[in-house]
């Protein structure tokens, strides 16, 4: 019992230091370990499974609204990187750089991509020439590099993995069009998957992406009150068109330029599952992302029968679809309870000499704990219930923590109280004027999180300046 008393208190509590309690659950589940290249990380199989499936997912999204996967290079030369001036200005801190190739140095020193909207510009210009060859909607799942000061497994790394999407259009308004479908996209795969409620919104000018024309959000938080951006997803106009020169004959047969749009989702996702629904035990995994579903622990297993039985009920479980293990290692159950628990595993189903007698088995919900007895026979059609509403439950709760967690401030004193003593987002009005955001930042230590699609008018004036208000903004310290 000592050893199983110690796998969970080796966890830091997220109370005594959020910081720690993740780096401890990330590591004590085994997502991922450290490398000898600093800043790098090593996803290790229970945390590559979550990806996986986070893969599977969005990529059945993507298709069903047309998507198509490519692949482009990693390498981007330094003149073809240079074209798109603000893109190059906002990126050129993280950018990584090759300048040899074998024993010779390169004739132009080549980056390893930080985002790829260069090469897919590069690549458009030779691939459209008509109005028939548009849309182009093209996604890749590649790794970026972006050379970061400070990292943290899945939340920042040098080197993360994610798709990015990179589509072409006739016309800004289908362009536009794209971009606010794909952010829906992804709003709804966190909410409907992750079990993440969202905040959807448009980026100040301040805080868009790098070329953009807009950039729009979906912004959830975690349980220490910080935001995390969860996805992007930006109207390029025909910036970049112009700087590439990608042009297509349209059916008037005049020339113009084509608009672009770019949307991605990161491995970061990983971290805002494990800092939303986590606890001290360590993780818990939405039903719909989770590797394994079911894990089945036999009781007294040395038993005649009961580890026949447990198979039984495992082959059962995996036959009626969902994603199921059998635990028959020679760790005491208490052990066994601890680690399903500390991996986030929704649900264990314990089956002892006793439970077989009476042909019973006990399933333990790993968000509640909540034991439920049922007949062996209906566990397939009990536990796919259980499953469906630790889903739905999993979702309210941290609805739920948001919407606490959420405050509303009219005067610039209460704004200020609130960005000093209580975690979380606030809403408040602003001007439009970057000066008050920038204020704002260094004197009340949070940042604008998104103007939200669904505008409020909590005052006449900007919470700041005292100015004409233009916009409703979520405010909030961020990762």
């Amino acid at each position: 019992m000592a050893k199983e008393k110690k796998l969970v208190e080796s966890i830091t509590s997220m109370e005594e230091d959020f910081a720690q309690w993740y780096t401890d659950v990330v590591k004590k589940a085994e997502l991922t370990d450290y490398t000898s290249v600093k800043g790098c990380m090593v996803i290790k199989p229970a945390g590559y499974a979550i990806w996986e499936n986070i893969q599977k997912e969005l990529d059945r999204r993507f298709k069903e609204v047309g998507v198509e996967n490519v692949y482009l290079p990693m390498f981007i030369p330094e003149s073809l990187l240079q074209k798109e001036k603000d893109h190059v200005e906002g990126f050129a801190p993280e950018v990584a750089w090759v300048t040899q190739g074998g024993l010779e140095p390169l004739q132009e020193r080549m980056c390893v991509r930080p985002t790829s909207e260069t090469l897919f510009c590069d690549f458009y210009k030779n691939d459209v020439h008509s109005y028939r060859d548009l849309p182009k909607v093209y996604n890749q799942w590649c790794s970026v590099v972006r050379w970061e000061k400070t990292t943290r497994p899945f939340l920042r790394s040098r080197e993360f993995l994610w798709q990015e999407g990179h589509t072409a259009h006739a016309t800004a308004e289908e362009a536009e069009e794209r971009t606010i479908q794909m952010l829906n996209v992804y709003a709804d795969f966190c909410e409907e998957v992750l079990a993440i409620p969202v905040i959807k919104g448009r980026k100040t000018d301040k805080e868009k992406f790098a070329g953009a024309e807009a950039t729009y959000t979906i912004e959830s938080l975690m349980h220490d009150g910080k935001a995390l951006q969860s996805g992007t997803s930006h109207n390029f106009g025909d910036g970049f068109a112009k700087a590439f020169e990608i042009q297509y004959a349209d059916k008037d047969n005049t020339l113009k330029y084509v608009h672009q749009t770019s949307w991605g989702m990161t491995t970061r996702m990983i971290g805002a599952i494990i800092m939303v629904h986590g606890d001290d035990s360590g993780l818990k995994l939405p039903p719909r992302i989770a590797p394994t579903q079911v894990m089945v622990i036999p009781i007294r297993q040395q038993q005649e029968g009961v580890l026949e039985k447990a198979n039984e009920v495992k082959n059962a479980l995996s036959a009626s679809g969902l994603r199921v293990k059998l635990d028959d290692s020679e760790k005491s159950p208490g052990w066994k309870f601890s680690e399903q628990e500390m991996r986030g595993i929704p649900v264990r189903v314990e089956l002892g000499p006793k439970d077989i007698e009476a042909g019973t088995a006990v399933i333990v919900r790993r968000d509640t704990r909540e034991k439920i007895t049922a007949a062996i026979d209906e566990l397939p059609v009990k536990i796919a219930e259980v499953l469906d509403q630790i889903q739905s439950d999993m979702l309210e709760r941290a609805r739920e923590h948001r919407d606490a967690h959420t405050y509303t401030a009219t005067k610039k004193e209460e704004f200020k109280k609130i960005a000093d003593e209580k975690p979380g987002f606030i809403k408040a009005m602003w001007c439009g004027c970057q000066e008050c955001e920038d204020a704002i930042k260094e004197e009340a230590g949070v940042t604008s999180r998104c103007m939200p699609f669904a505008q409020e008018k909590l005052a006449d004036t900007c919470i700041w300046c005292g100015r004409p208000a233009k916009h409703l903004v979520y405010w909030g310290k961020a990762y």
